[in-house]
C-alpha cells in the first residue's frame, strides 16, 4: 500500500460502518489517545461528519496533560468542532489493564452527549485480543473478540492493519504519541504484540493476525445464532423467582450456559469468566449436593454466591 492510499483506505471504511450502522449522518465523537491508530481515525472522521475528540487522561504517566493537550491541537487542526480532554482516576480492580479499559470507557460515555463513540481498535488488536482469550480459556465470547458496532461504541478500523494508521499519519503531516505503555513488558498485550504475535507469523508462515481476525468474525457469527436462542429460552423462564433445574437440564449445553448467564447478570452478578458460569451449570448437571458457587459482585462489600435448592437455582449473600 503506498502512503497516498493510505487515508483514502482509512475513509473508506470510516464511510462503509457509517452507511451500514449510522445512517443519520449526525455528531459523533472519536476516542483520541494521540497515537497513531486514533489520530488517523480522527482525521479521517472529521473530514466525514461533525465530530467531536474525546481524550481521556488517565493520569498514569509522567506528562499524560501535556500528550493530552497536544492531542487536542491535533485533533482541532484536522477538523473537529470540539476537543475535550476527560481526567480520570483509575482504580485497581482487576489489575491496571482492565481498570484503566473500566475508567476509560466511563469517562467516554459520560461525554458523548448521546452521539456514537468511534474507537480506534485495528485488526492487530483484534487478533491481540483472541490470543489473550484464548490463553485464559475465557470461553467463546471473549475469543469473539470486538464487535465492529456495539452502540455506543463503533470500530470502524477492525479490518485494518496497524501499519496502515501510521502510513496514513506520515501522509497527513502528523506526528503521533507513542505510548511507552504498549512496549512495556509488564502488560501482558504489549508482550504478545512484540513477542508472541511476530513469533506465531515466523512460525506459521505469516497471516496470522488476518486468521485470529477471521476466527473472531466466525465465532461471532456462531455467538449470535446461539444469543437468539437463549433470549427466546431466557424469555420462558422464571428469572426473577430462580430457573427451574430440570427445565434448564433440557436446554442444549450452550443455550442453558447463556441462559444461567442471563440470570446470574439480573441477579447482580458482574464480571463473570467462563469458570464460573460452568460452576453454576453444574448445579444443573452435576448436582450432588454441593456448596455454592462464588461469582463476581458489583458490590465490593459482600460476595455473591450461585446455589441450588429444591430444584431451583438461587443466589444468596455474604458480607466481606
Amino acid at each position: 500500500m503506498d502512503r497516498q492510499g493510505s487515508v483514502a483506505t482509512l475513509r473508506r471504511a470510516v464511510a462503509a460502518l457509517a452507511r451500514a450502522h449510522l445512517p443519520d449522518e449526525g455528531r459523533w465523537c472519536v476516542a483520541l489517545s494521540g497515537g497513531a491508530d486514533s489520530l488517523a481515525l480522527t482525521a479521517v472522521a472529521a473530514g466525514l461528519r461533525p465530530t467531536t475528540a474525546l481524550i481521556v487522561d488517565h493520569g498514569l504517566q509522567a506528562g499524560s496533560p501535556d500528550v493530552a493537550a497536544t492531542a487536542r491541537e491535533q485533533a482541532l487542526s484536522m477538523g473537529c468542532v470540539d476537543a475535550q480532554v476527560l481526567c480520570v482516576n483509575v482504580g485497581s480492580a482487576g489489575g491496571p489493564e482492565s481498570a484503566a479499559r473500566m475508567a476509560r470507557y466511563a469517562a467516554l460515555d459520560a461525554a458523548r452527549g448521546g452521539a456514537p463513540v468511534l474507537l480506534a481498535h485495528t485488526l492487530d488488536d483484534q487478533a491481540e485480543t483472541v490470543l489473550l482469550g484464548l490463553g485464559r480459556g475465557s470461553g467463546a465470547r471473549s475469543i469473539a473478540g470486538m464487535r465492529p458496532w456495539d452502540p455506543p461504541w463503533f470500530r470502524p478500523l477492525l479490518g485494518v492493519r496497524r501499519a496502515l494508521t501510521h502510513t496514513a499519519c506520515a501522509e497527513l503531516g502528523v506526528t503521533p504519541w507513542h505510548d511507552p505503555h504498549n512496549v512495556d513488558p509488564r502488560f501482558t498485550r504489549a508482550r504478545l504484540r512484540a513477542e508472541v504475535l511476530p513469533l506465531l507469523e515466523d512460525v506459521l508462515g505469516g497471516g496470522v493476525a488476518e486468521a485470529l481476525a477471521r476466527t473472531a468474525t466466525a465465532l461471532r457469527e456462531d455467538n449470535d445464532a446461539l444469543d437468539e436462542q437463549a433470549a427466546h429460552a431466557t424469555a420462558a423462564t422464571n428469572l426473577e423467582d430462580g430457573p427451574s433445574a430440570a427445565r434448564l437440564a433440557d436446554l442444549p449445553a450452550a443455550v442453558r450456559r447463556r441462559v444461567i448467564r442471563a440470570w446470574l447478570l439480573t441477579s447482580g452478578a458482574s464480571d463473570l469468566t467462563d469458570v464460573q458460569i460452568r460452576g453454576v451449570d453444574r448445579l444443573v448437571t452435576d448436582w450432588r449436593g454441593q456448596g455454592g458457587v462464588a461469582v463476581g459482585s458489583r458490590l465490593r462489600h459482600e460476595r455473591l454466591f450461585a446455589g441450588r435448592r429444591d430444584g431451583v437455582l438461587i443466589t444468596y449473600r455474604e458480607q466481606v
